[in-house]
């Protein structure tokens, strides 16, 4: 790896000026989590009067696991790697791929510099959250097996986009694929609605896709619904999941940039 530690937190610290000089979008984005933690709590006070509940999972426990999902959106919707496809698309990666750095490392520390300014609007977001609703506190064993567990997701998810955002190398434009891959993770990652409303032979699928890694599982610690006998279980689920997808990054890159070497940029 090119560059020194000093050089990526340099890089870190301006990506996160630069996110925090868009003000509007700034206080667009916690608005938007206040109103739609109001909305959640609507619509499931409104389906468990119904009876559409999910085992183990008691009402307040459904609206803590949708504000505390909306809080960890903040973060996980951040794409850190887009400047692979910008810099692909506007023909600068070539001359990138000289510097004396590693680029793979410069994006990801690009993408934590925007992640700690939504990490930080976290916190008036939660405030404004808890105007409206009740949000349950566990244990603090069980905080730290969360916060653990969504460290893991926040890499599964990183190298996602990472893959996704790499395929601009061969085809340019990646919308199509990233709004593909976005709708089912959206759907199949717990974010929305917890996996453990799919029964059956589609619950053991969706718990075994890489995208529970990225908020179910944390969540449904978080929550209590896995218990501490299977944290373990669970990590190491992340983790296999956290491993395949970097090491198909670094596939993908080493392929990616020799392509560009050969074409001469």
């Amino acid at each position: 790896m090119g560059g020194s530690l000093v050089a990526y937190v340099e890089f870190a610290r301006k990506a996160f000026a630069r996110e925090a000089t868009y003000r509007m979008e700034v206080f667009t984005n916690v608005g938007s989590v206040a109103v739609r933690v109001y909305l959640l709590k609507c619509l499931w006070t409104a389906l468990y009067a119904q009876n559409a509940a999910p085992i183990d999972l008691p009402l307040h426990g459904m609206i803590t696991y949708a504000t505390v999902a909306l809080l960890m959106s903040l973060i996980l919707e951040v794409d850190g790697t887009r400047l692979i496809r910008e810099k692909v698309r506007e023909g600068t990666i070539a001359t990138d791929l000289m510097k004396p750095i590693s680029l793979p490392l410069y994006f990801f520390s690009d993408g934590l510099g925007q992640t700690l300014l939504h990490a930080v609007l976290v916190i008036p977001a939660l405030l404004l959250a808890l105007l409206m609703v009740h949000v349950d506190v566990p244990a603090p064993p069980v905080i730290a097996a969360f916060l653990l567990s969504f460290l893991i997701g926040y890499g599964v998810n990183f190298f996602l986009n990472f893959l996704m955002n790499s395929i601009a190398f061969w085809t340019l434009e990646t919308f199509a694929v990233q709004m593909i891959v976005r709708w089912a993770s959206d759907l199949l990652s717990g974010q929305i609605i917890p996996l453990t409303f799919f029964a059956g032979v589609l619950g053991r699928v969706v718990f075994a896709l890489p995208f529970a890694a990225i908020y179910s599982t944390p969540l449904l610690i978080y929550v209590g619904i896995i218990p501490p006998a299977q944290w373990t279980i669970n990590f190491e689920v992340q983790l296999l999941w956290l491993v395949i997808f970097a090491g198909a990054s670094s596939l993908v890159w080493r392929a990616a940039a020799n392509r560009v070497v050969i074409q001469g940029g």
